[in-house]
Parts: structure tokens; sequence; C-alpha cells
């Protein structure tokens, strides 16, 4: 009588076993590695938005509005911002955060940052204040 080649039920379950651990292991290494692009995504983003501000200052002698900052950094001619930017700790098509004191002397911009829940805000004498979560940020004032 020939004996069968194949594997045992027991040695796929083993192989089964295997391969389950390696990715619990890797899914939350790539999981890191995930938020880390999306924080240097975002520390890139905010310089550019932050130039294209200070370019559109010198223009016009003022910051532009908050609402649809970035659709009247593109509308410059030249434009000095190419695309509309989207936070990636954000829902997906939310742009960066933008906010003006009360005073237009002094502006902030950021993203909501890992989790999502990133305040900020910023007084007329400068001072950029987190009020919430661990937002990435750039602002002319301290």
């Amino acid at each position: 009588m020939k004996k069968a080649r194949g594997f045992t039920i027991i040695e796929l379950l083993i192989v089964m076993a295997v391969i389950a651990i390696l990715v619990g292991i890797a899914i939350p290494s790539f999981r890191a590695m995930q938020t880390e692009a999306w924080k240097t995504k975002a520390e890139g983003d905010v310089k550019v938005l932050k130039i294209a501000i200070e370019s559109y200052f010198k223009n016009h002698g003022s910051f532009p509005a908050v609402t649809n900052y970035q659709g009247t950094l593109r509308a410059e001619s030249p434009p000095v911002l190419e695309a509309i930017l989207d936070d990636p700790f954000a829902a997906a098509g939310t742009p960066y955060v933008y906010a003006l004191s009360s005073n237009s002397s002094f502006y902030v911009i950021y993203s909501k940052g890992p989790g999502g829940t990133g305040l900020m805000t910023i007084q007329d004498t400068g001072q950029a204040t987190i009020s919430a979560g661990s937002p990435i940020y750039a602002t002319n004032g301290w």
C-alpha cells in the first residue's frame, strides 16, 4: 500500500497560527509608520501654507480671510498655492485649520494632529494657544 503525500490538519493549523501571529505583529507596526508619514506630510503642508500666506500678505498687506483661504491663495495671479491641501488627520477632504487673531495681525495654521482632536487659537498679542490634542502648526506669532 502506498502512503498518501500531503499535509495533515495539525500541520496546516500550525502554519495558519504562525501566519496569524506574524500579521498580528505587522499591523501595529504598519499603523505606527502610517501615523509618522501623516505627521511628516502635515508638517510639510503647514510650512507650505505658511509660505503661501506670507506671500499673500506681501502682495496685499493683509492676511487672507479665514473662509476659503486656500481658494483665495490658489486664485492669486500667479497662484501662490498649486492645489488644496487636506489635513491627513481629519475627515477626507477637510483642509487645514486657519485662524486669525481678532485684530487680523497674527494667524495660526494647523493640522488636528494624531487623534484628530487638536484645537488652537491665536491672541491679538500673537500668542498661539493649544486648547486640545496635539496639533501640528505654524504661526507668525509665538
